[in-house]
């Protein structure tokens, strides 16, 4: 059996590598059409819209069979053995009672859909909608493989039995719930989500199930209205663009243009004290700029300056805390995930976030400098050899297709020549090239698992938008929006009490939730509140996206900090007293973003 599910899902992977080629491919063939030759192709989106919901839900069931759906696994890891592997179970368990609870939906959905033609192509919707049906089968497959590959066919049963214990339970106090009114919202969405992201349940299927339980037991709302919405969360052209820059950030560091810019970095700041420290920050910067992805940020520039910054005397724990403080900096460089994912579900202007957040970020990179400044004159920090002028210069030409790229792709968006979606394939194309033609470095054998990983970290992103979506429409029809926009316009301070309550709010559900989930779930219900109060959309977004970076990065909660750990090869114990200094003066520029609007809108 084992033989045969790997069999199979290599045949899964190979086509969701097949899928992201396509996207690229069409969405670079529209661009090239429309600006290159005026004669624009009027069905590249419709394909590649309904290939991408394709793309989501392979990718989903891929990552769930390689464990790598966003869960909070800090607690779970620190219980004995024994208990650890019957809460693994039983999360395995929770997933495939969700999978199975949405697939009759699903099929319903689909044939709901039948009918319906795209417009240019002609294809019924339902082809496109058939992606939700085979993705959570697919799922449904996997989370039983697992459960009872980890667990023992007995431990799988008893987590299977201990579910339906539960849920016939809440069954019988369906009318307990009715009378309870909103307190359900605190039961559903807060105990249960926590409770099932607690024992390991990853986050989009603790989104879903809480959905459907409250759906089930306290309205009479039919639950396909979960997939209905699971699929309008996951559609949105503008979303293609996560696994497109996800893949971009992959390329970037498989082609050689990640090193380039360090060695030039390197050459020009490595000598003087705390130099290797600074080219760390300037690097994530630059990287950032074009991967998307902190870890990919990460892994691409912690490998190439960690070496060489541990024999000039940096201590290990000091690097971790660095690089995990630059990437919470790094959030607001374009294009970052969490930008194009506001401006998905709040309609704000891409083009807008992705020039606001340059000098947020800036702001943050030149206050961790500062400590390096400060910490530098206390302790020996990593120095490099000076490096002669005509050797930086032969550096600054060799990283200049590197360091173009940022600026290319941020242009290609401001002046309209691609969209948020678009541009990412620009960047694809160019890279691929450079890597071919100037670089002469690409392991074709690396590309499959390359597309692969994409897939899968894609479906990982977009299962918790879809889920998170739906969570979200029942919250909104519950009233709790309405009654949070008026419990926040009411808040005593104004503007800057909304401020601080925002900052502190989104730290914390970036902590726990990551930015992408928490910015799907309750950004829809405040930014109304911020246009209430005269807040720029703009302006309210970068801040909140620096404060989720802050939690994200910081212990003991924070996933990117442990992720950081992991890249740098150390005990979280040897950073977690290192960093808060760093946090602390990136705290800052997150209250002076807030103070000065001028700082995220006044650069255009």
């Amino acid at each position: 059996m084992a033989r045969a599910a790997r069999l199979a899902l290599c045949g899964i992977e190979a086509l969701a590598a097949a899928l992201v080629i396509l996207e690229v491919v069409i969405l670079f063939a529209g661009v090239v059409a429309r600006y290159g030759f005026d004669s624009p192709l009027l069905w590249s989106d419709e394909l590649a819209g309904a290939l991408f919901l394709w793309l989501a839900m392979l990718g989903a069931a891929i990552a769930l069979w390689r464990g790598e759906h966003m869960r909070l696994a800090t607690l779970v890891g620190r219980a004995p053995p024994a208990l650890r592997a019957r809460l693994e179970a039983l999360a395995n368990a929770i997933v495939m009672v969700f999978v199975l609870e949405i697939i009759r939906p699903a099929y319903a959905y689909m044939i709901t859909q039948w009918p319906v033609s795209s417009p240019a192509l002609a294809f019924s919707d339902g082809l496109r909608v058939a992606a939700l049906v085979v993705g959570a089968a697919l799922m449904l497959v996997i989370a039983a493989f697992r459960l009872f590959a980890a667990g023992g066919f007995r431990g799988g049963l008893a987590a299977l039995a201990m579910t339906g214990v539960v849920a016939f339970a809440l069954t019988l106090l369906e009318p307990l719930f009715l009378r309870l009114g909103n307190g359900n919202l605190v039961l559903f969405f807060v105990g249960l989500v926590g409770f099932a992201v607690a024992i390991g349940v990853p986050i989009a299927f603790a989104f879903g199930t809480a959905t459907l339980s409250y759906l089930a037991l306290t309205t009479h709302i039919p639950l396909g209205i979960v997939v209905s919405r699971m699929d309008g969360g996951m559609s949105g052209m503008v979303l293609l663009a996560v696994p497109l820059f996800i893949f971009l950030g992959l390329l970037i560091e498989m082609t050689g243009l990640a090193r380039a810019m360090i060695d030039f970095l390197a050459g020009l700041l490595g000598h003087v004290r705390g130099g290797l420290a600074y080219v760390l920050i300037v690097a994530m910067y630059l990287v950032s700029g074009i991967s998307g992805s902190k870890a990919a940020d990460m892994a691409a520039v912690a490998p190439a300056l960690f070496p060489e910054m541990r024999a000039r005397g940096a201590r290990p724990g000091q690097l971790v805390a660095l690089l995990a403080a630059s990437g919470a900096m790094a959030e607001t460089i374009p294009p970052s995930l969490v930008l194009i994912t506001i401006g998905s579900v709040t309609g704000v202007s891409i083009a807008g976030l992705f020039n606001g957040g340059v000098l947020p970020a800036a702001l943050g990179a030149l206050g961790l400098a500062l400590v390096v400044f400060f910490e530098a004159r206390r302790e020996p920090f990593a120095a490099a050899p000076r490096v002669s002028k005509r050797e930086v210069a032969r550096r600054f030409l060799i990283a200049l297709p590197a360091l173009v790229l940022p600026f290319l792709i941020r242009a290609a968006v401001v002046d309209g020549i691609a969209t948020a979606t678009e541009v990412s394939t620009v960047g694809v194309v160019y890279v691929v090239l450079a890597g071919l033609f100037f670089y002469r470095q690409f392991a074709w054998r690396r590309l499959g698992a390359i597309l692969v990983e994409t897939a899968s970290l894609s479906g990982a992103i977009l299962l918790i938008i879809g889920t998170a979506t739906a969570m979200g429409w029942a919250l909104t029809q519950s009233g709790f929006a309405r009654a949070l926009v008026a419990a926040v316009s009411a808040m005593p301070g104004g503007r800057a009490g909304f401020f601080a309550a925002s900052i502190a709010a989104f730290a914390v559900l970036g902590s726990v939730l990551e930015g992408i989930p928490a910015i799907i779930l309750f950004g829809p219900l405040l930014f109304p509140a911020a246009r209430a109060l005269q807040i720029a959309e703009i302006h309210y977004a970068i801040v909140v996206v620096l404060a989720m970076g802050l939690g994200l990065f910081a212990p003991p909660f924070g996933v990117g900090f442990y992720a950081a750990c992991a890249i740098g090869k150390i005990s979280p114990d040897a950073a977690i007293g290192r960093i808060w200094a760093y946090l602390g003066v990136l705290l800052v520029a997150v209250l002076l973003v807030a103070a000065f609007p001028v700082l995220s809108l006044g650069w255009r």
